[in-house]
């Protein structure tokens, strides 16, 4: 563990901001505290609207209580683009999750594309998110350069198992961590926080080990082996 640590990096949902998606005010006192101390604060999620799958954000909370993002830096769109699930097994990752009665969606650039835009996770997920997704009858047409693949199940059983068949199937060609019990994000395997602490450590010339993270979900595991200082973390529900 370095001595100085110089970049905070954090995971928002379950880390900086409870279900209900405003932050404390114990937590806004913490991060103002931080930046306050000279040190960077940045966020990163792999919540939709960001084809990176993980979009650093130098950023703060504001009194108005919410999360205010100032410089969304996502790391080159060449660079993200680059880092999609292959074209060729879309289809067939789309297919297992069928399979394991675990329902798919797809995210591809800026736009998220769902079977049944009335199911109660996809309603969940656009008031939380701000964004409604594009119905679809079928993915055929939307199969080529997608970021992410969500499976979707409340039942952890059936995303477990669905998580290791998927590795026994497909190997590294795919990374399938959960970013929340009831989601199942499925990606390139480059294409993961790890990469979000690479990306502020060249772009504010500051090394791994003097950066920091902290997040709740398996998804940030990656980021947690990249940096100097790893948490694992959840807010409180009250302030």
């Amino acid at each position: 563990m370095s001595a100085k640590i110089r970049l905070l990096l954090s995971d928002i949902d379950g880390t900086l901001v409870p279900p209900d998606k405003v932050p404390t005010e114990r937590t806004i006192r913490a991060v103002n505290e931080v930046r306050d101390a000279g040190i960077i604060f940045a966020i990163t999620s792999s919540r939709p609207r960001g084809s990176s799958h993980a979009h650093p954000a130098t950023g703060s909370v504001d009194t108005n209580r919410r999360v205010q993002r100032w410089n969304d830096h996502r790391p080159g769109r060449a660079r993200a683009r680059g880092r999609t699930i292959h074209d060729d097994i879309v289809a067939t990752t789309i297919g297992f999750l069928d399979e394991h009665e675990v329902t798919p969606w797809i995210y591809r650039g800026q736009e998220w594309y769902v079977r049944d835009p009335k199911d109660p996770y996809v309603q969940h997920e656009a008031e939380v998110c701000e964004f409604e997704p594009l119905s679809v009858a079928n993915f055929e047409s939307v199969s080529d350069g997608v970021a992410k693949i969500v499976g979707v199940s409340s039942d952890r059983d059936a995303l477990k198992r669905a998580q290791l068949d998927m590795y026994t199937r497909f190997g590294g060609s795919v990374s399938a961590t959960n970013s929340q019990s009831y989601y199942l994000d499925i990606t390139n395997p480059l294409a993961n926080k790890g990469m979000v602490v690479d990306y502020l450590s060249s772009k504010f010339g500051v090394p791994v080990g003097e950066i920091a993270t902290i997040g709740d979900a398996q998804n940030d595991v990656a980021m947690f082996e990249r940096s100097g200082l790893p948490s694992r973390w959840a807010t409180p529900k009250t302030t």
